[in-house]
């Protein structure tokens, strides 16, 4: 039998409830103060992002609101286009960037001009900048180096884990299909005269994960050629393509669908007769970002049914 409890004294009560609270400040279970404020978390880093890349990375980790600037390429998710930004990646100035107080910058090594770069990091700011050779090996290393800028490490690496899996899975249904490989080209026309990928671009290296070939270069030809190109009628008819791949901005700036097939050149192509176009947003096709796997699949398919 369980003896009852003794009444509480109305002097003994105000007693307990006269106890001096112990904070959070001051510390729990009897942590000092000084012990208290060592298990703060520090002063999350400030971020500014030159890579449409990384600042999807930055918003995937859930580290948004470490984000004090991006650059004109940073345009997903929509919440990015509020943020301050600094320029274009290529044409950046360190007045701009440091005038937002960041404590690193991150972005790709096409970021610059070198000087400025090199102007942030005297001043005291930290930048990571990743090589960039439009490899998945490249995605990784830009999930890596924003953890390590916003002090996220442990996110970035179950986001790549996450990330991983899905590259693995794409692949492998692009290697399932086999067959023929539909001829491809890209036009690249943002602005002014329309050009051509060729190798060591990531327009290039999309079109080989996508299984589609690059129908400008031919294997050990003197056709074979690197970077971007002036796009003429004659290259384009030579390469004979099933279907044309380009960007949504390209389609835009030319003025629509049907004047972008208007380009000399397209209509003496098979791709022209079916009007086999894949058009995608330039930074989901050629970002080289947290969707590359979903925008490989997205071209492959798309790629496959135009050319068929």
């Amino acid at each position: 039998m369980t003896a009852a409890l003794p009444p509480i004294r109305r002097r003994d009560a105000l007693r307990y409830f006269s106890l001096p609270v112990v904070s959070a400040a001051s510390g729990v279970c009897g942590l000092s103060a000084t012990a208290a404020q060592a298990q703060a978390p520090a002063k999350m880093p400030r971020i500014v992002s030159v890579s449409g890349a990384t600042t999807e990375i930055v918003y995937a980790l859930g580290a948004e609101k470490q984000l004090v600037g991006t650059d004109t390429t940073s345009l997903y998710p929509a919440a990015a286009l509020q943020t301050p930004k600094v320029g274009y990646m290529r044409q950046l100035s360190a007045e701009g960037l440091l005038s937002l107080k960041p404590d690193a910058v991150i972005g790709t090594t096409e970021a610059g001009p070198h000087v400025v770069m090199d102007q942030i990091r005297n001043a005291g700011v930290k930048v990571e900048l990743v090589e960039a050779d439009h490899s998945w090996a490249e995605v990784q290393r830009k999930v890596a180096a924003v953890g390590r800028a916003t002090a996220r490490v442990a996110q970035a690496t179950a986001l790549q884990a996450k990330l991983d899996a899905q590259w693995a899975e794409v692949v492998a249904a692009v290697a399932r299909k086999g067959g023929r490989k539909p001829r491809a080209i890209f036009i690249l026309s943002h602005s002014g005269s329309p050009q051509v990928a060729g190798e060591k671009t990531a327009a290039h290296a999309m079109l080989n994960y996508a299984g589609l070939d690059n129908a400008l270069i031919t294997a050990g030809g003197a056709s074979n050629f690197a970077g971007y190109r002036a796009m003429t009628p004659e290259a384009v008819v030579a390469a004979a393509p099933d279907v044309i791949v380009t960007t949504t901005q390209g389609i835009e700036a030319v003025g629509g669908l049907e004047k972008f097939w208007q380009r000399p050149g397209l209509e003496l192509t098979p791709a022209y007769k079916r009007r086999a176009l894949v058009a995608l947003d330039a930074l989901y096709l050629i970002g080289f970002g947290p969707r590359l796997p979903q925008a490989v699949a997205d071209l492959h398919q798309a790629g496959l049914k135009a050319a068929a």
